[in-house]
């Protein structure tokens, strides 16, 4: 579709129309994770209604994400919006401005919570300690564990 997407990337739930009517315009770097129901939105449709007064009106710009980036369930992303590395954004969040590196966004509109190191050492306090097993092997652990509890 002429999506440019990096190396050991992961795109679940992938349909013709997460990325929008001009995919050429959409950069996606290294080890992304985009998960069910995001979309990528480079061009600004309101301008169709206002065409009949000006003709040739026309919003349209890049998409652009770094490396390392996680996109929760049904993330969207607007027109000109430039992601940089090491960030990860919450489920249903809005990215209408462009992102700085190392940042935990969340809302709509997205905005920065905190570090993605500040989150880091937050959830490994509570890190169930399997995230390297295999499925498999992760699902025997999780019904030992949600088991007991």
């Amino acid at each position: 579709m002429g999506v440019t997407i990096g190396n050991n990337c992961r795109i679940y739930g992938n349909s013709p129309n997460m990325w929008g009517t001009e995919p050429f315009l959409i950069k996606i770097g290294n080890n992304v994770h985009i998960t069910n129901g995001c979309k990528f939105n480079t061009h600004d449709g309101g301008t169709l209604i206002l065409r009949k007064e000006t003709p040739d009106l026309e919003l349209t710009s890049p998409i652009t994400v770094g490396n390392d980036v996680y996109f929760g369930l049904d993330t969207l992303i607007m027109q000109g919006v430039t992601i940089g590395d090491r960030v990860i954004v919450g489920a249903r969040s809005v990215i209408t401005k462009s992102i700085e590196g190392d940042s935990l966004i969340v809302g709509t509109p997205a905005c920065k919570i905190k570090t993605v190191d500040q989150y880091h050492e937050e959830i490994k306090l509570q890190s169930l300690k399997i995230g390297h097993l295999d499925r498999d092997s992760k699902e025997i652990e999780l019904k030992k564990i949600f088991r007991d509890r």
